[in-house]
């Protein structure tokens, strides 16, 4: 059998297959604490269960409109307007199979073969493989975390060439929790509108960034330069929706025409009655949010006060998201000599299953998920320390 040569390049997503390990080790009778995947460990709310449930005892389960259903379609308009003055119409968006295969979307409506992406690092693991799906080139712009993991206009522009054509942004970032404040993103996009590039705004993190830090949405870009930017979101991690994949998209209406053939090609619609829960999530109120965020919150500080204890290890404090992203290659040895090497000893050794720093472009750096209780929280971190200082 030939496999064709776009897959042979990508590698399976680092973060699912640390958590496959982790559920293989579990099914042999080992304890093992998953800070791996990217999932809140809150429930779905109740009122968001109940809607999709009457979706189907209502028969709501037939093919639909591929860009989503126009109820859905409002309600994400709406959104994007109450939070952050969009103006923007129903034509203006779009509901996909969660926010990344908006991103897919997106890509391949965008890319020609050779076109250039510039990407932040540390960049979530899929980011670099689905430009290259698309036949383009990631172009990957580091940042430490010595620089709390955030480029500036000048490291970018260090890295524009003239085949660079769009500009990926993730604010809160996965796997940092960095979060751009308004001077650094408003420096970074007028610098993107100003050298002709297209901006994507990876905001999936945007109700889950902590005071005193408020989140900055591309969206008021968007209303300026609706032919440069394009912002995503979904409802995965502030409403608990991981498994609902439902995704949308801002953006001019003439690249949601071009999204919804790409879409209609592949998946066709997102699931009807996972859209009625939906529409009942953004209509529902946020309190839920609010509830989740401050809890994420005082997990982060939990997080903060004990890997901040460990010495030579560098952890810049995230705004946003659910993860802290310490820099411990002072303490790799030659038995363990990277990030990869790492995790897998603390997942043999100590049952923690963590991501690997290189997955996201940074071997100096591991990944910890703190969407899980306190308890668990601190009874894992102790055990990454005992093996990280043994």
């Amino acid at each position: 059998m030939n496999i064709s040569d776009r897959l042979k390049q990508l590698k399976p997503s680092a973060t699912l297959a640390v958590n496959a390990k982790a559920l293989e080790l579990k099914a042999q009778g080992k304890e093992i604490v998953s800070l791996a995947v990217g999932e809140p460990d809150f429930p779905t709310p109740e009122y968001v269960r109940e809607a999709c449930k009457k979706a189907i005892d209502d028969g709501f389960t037939r093919y639909a409109a591929v860009p989503g259903l126009p109820d859905l379609r409002e309600a994400v308009a709406a959104y994007f307007n109450t939070f952050y003055n969009a103006y923007a119409a129903m034509e203006n968006t779009m509901v996909t199979n969660g926010g990344k295969q908006a991103l897919y979307n997106l890509f391949q409506a965008l890319l020609n073969p050779g076109d250039e992406v510039l990407i932040p690092g540390p960049y979530w693991v899929s980011y670099p493989p689905m430009v290259q799906l698309a036949e383009g080139v990631p172009v990957v712009v580091p940042a430490t975390a010595d620089a709390a993991f955030k480029v500036t206009v000048e490291q970018l522009e260090a890295h524009r060439t003239e085949k660079t054509r769009v500009l990926l942004l993730n604010s809160p970032s996965n796997p940092t929790g960095a979060a751009y404040n308004k001077a650094q993103m408003d420096a970074i996009a007028g610098w993107a509108i100003e050298k002709g590039l297209f901006i994507i705004s990876d905001e999936i993190y945007d109700q889950l960034v902590y005071a005193p830090a408020e989140h900055v949405s591309l969206c008021s870009w968007w209303t300026r330069y609706p032919e440069q930017v394009c912002v995503v979101n979904g409802l995965a991690k502030s409403f608990a929706m991981t498994g609902w994949r439902i995704g949308y998209v801002l953006a001019h209406a003439d690249l949601i025409k071009a999204m919804t053939k790409i879409q209609g090609q592949s998946t066709s619609n997102v699931c009807t009655f996972a859209q009625k829960g939906a529409v009942a999530a953004l209509s529902g109120g946020f309190a839920v949010v609010d509830e989740m965020r401050a809890a994420f919150r005082a997990r982060r500080d939990l997080a903060l006060k004990i890997v901040g204890s460990w010495p030579e290890v560098v952890c810049p404090v995230p705004e946003g998201a659910f993860y802290i992203f310490p820099d411990v290659h002072r303490h790799y040895t030659k038995a363990i000599p990277d990030s990869a090497t790492l995790c897998t000893a603390l997942l043999e050794e100590a049952g923690v299953a963590l991501v690997p720093g290189a997955a996201f472009g940074d071997d100096n750096c591991i990944r910890i998920s703190y969407a899980v209780d306190e308890a668990t929280l601190t009874s894992a971190l102790d055990k990454i320390a005992k093996v990280l200082f043994k």
